[in-house]
């Protein structure tokens, strides 16, 4: 826990949000993380990097109990809170305005003698990872400073925009940054300007803009600068606490050749003497792609989706099979991300019908043609594919799945 030479420190967790952006029903701040929920690891970070004297979480309407809930859910908070004034202050329509809550209830709690030199950080509470390090360093330079905020280089080219979306100025990227929280703040000029700001037809976008715009009570002090993370990330959409998963499946098949059967492969008939002896039309390329994408998701087999011994199956065609199967694999959640196949047959040649059955494959899946790849070998006159008797094909495929976890934090 770092010193801070005896300064009063008010932590305030905005938390009041309905985080429709999610879309999942649930407030981001109260999903699980590590141990305890993103709230809960929030707080964490700054209860063991330094000693906070009160701690104020806003929350929305009637959202005390939950907030409570989220915040206490892990066993190792109880000694953190010990250590501090935990309080809950309702929110306002807008994060300015649950901000000026907190401030206005800190005034309220505390001596005025300590709400007078005291340090306040305000921090996202849907930013589970901030790290000891960025806590701080804005603690430190907004003693020196008055105000500080950690911020990040900006990666893209930014550009000025006009109202119909043209570009009206160009900005020097390497002048800009995208700042992070916590955003610290000697606490009684801030709780001015707040108050200033509230009497206004505007809404600022953070609390350094607000202490920027009333330079008469913050002796023209300007926010310094303190070098951010980008781990430092806010939750606001669902792919920020997605991950993924990646499953490898292997399909084979092996169908007799015999006269008198269309050559199916990969949904395409190929003009040959022979054709394939199956239950189904026989498409050996295509089976194997099932058995490789029933494999990779784990929702079993082709002989068990589709019994031979099963007579709607008789003759049924291979893409219909397939397209059924892809549809259960994509309702489970699964994604193709690419595919190689081979073929083993001696005759015909293959190769001017590759791009004919790629795109095929590919349209049955509806997929990009750059997923799906097939290339040919013979059995050089060897076994049942080498007389020519059989064909054979092999398939493997990655598919991927969306998770709902999310990495520790560096303080868990």
């Amino acid at each position: 826990m770092m010193k801070t030479d005896s300064v009063p420190l008010i932590l305030i967790l905005a938390a009041a949000g309905s985080s429709s952006r999610m879309g999942l029903g649930k407030k981001k701040e109260y999903l699980a993380l590590g141990s305890g929920t993103v709230l809960s690891q929030a707080a964490a970070a700054f209860l063991t990097a330094a000693p906070f004297e009160l701690m104020l979480v806003t929350v929305p309407q009637g959202g005390q109990q939950e907030a409570e809930a989220a915040l206490r859910c892990d066993a190792s908070m109880e000694p953190l809170l010990a250590r501090t004034q935990l309080r809950f202050v309702e929110g306002g329509a807008t994060r300015q305005q649950s901000v000026y809550r907190a401030l206005q209830y800190a005034q309220q709690t505390l001596p005025a003698k300590t709400a007078d030199t005291a340090l306040v950080l305000i921090h996202d509470a849907a930013r589970p990872f901030v790290s000891q390090a960025v806590i701080g360093a804005t603690i430190s330079a907004a003693q020196e400073y008055g105000a500080a905020v950690p911020a990040v280089p900006a990666i893209d080219t930014q550009k000025e925009c006009t109202e119909d979306n043209t570009i009206e100025r160009h900005l020097c990227r390497s002048r800009i940054a995208a700042v992070q929280t916590p955003q610290g703040f000697l606490f009684a000029p801030l709780l001015r300007c707040h108050q200033a700001a509230a009497g206004q037809q505007q809404e600022y976008t953070d609390d350094t803009e607000i202490w920027d715009t009333f330079p008469r009570f913050t002796g023209g002090r300007k926010v310094h600068i303190v070098a951010g993370d980008r781990r430092n990330k806010k939750i606001t959409y669902r792919e920020d606490v997605m991950g993924s998963m990646m499953h490898i499946g292997l399909g084979t098949d092996l169908h007799r050749l015999v006269p008198g059967r269309k050559f199916m492969l990969g949904g395409v008939e190929i003009p040959a003497e022979k054709g394939e002896l199956g239950h189904s039309d026989g498409d050996v390329l295509l089976h194997a792609v099932t058995d490789a994408l029933l494999g990779a998701s784990g929702l079993g087999d082709i002989g068990s989706y589709f019994p031979p011994e099963d007579a709607q199956w008789k003759d049924a065609d291979s893409a219909a099979l397939l397209r059924k199967v892809w549809a259960d694999v994509r309702a489970a959640g699964w994604e193709l991300v690419n595919m190689d196949c081979v073929v083993e047959l001696e005759r015909p040649k293959f190769l001017p019908w590759r791009n004919a059955v790629i795109a095929s494959i590919a349209r049955i899946l509806n997929v990009q043609q750059e997923q799906v790849f097939v290339k040919a070998k013979t059995n050089e006159k060897l076994g049942e594919v080498g007389s020519d008797d059989a064909v054979k094909a092999y398939c493997s495929c990655l598919l991927q799945r969306q998770t709902a976890a999310i990495p520790a934090p560096e303080h868990a």
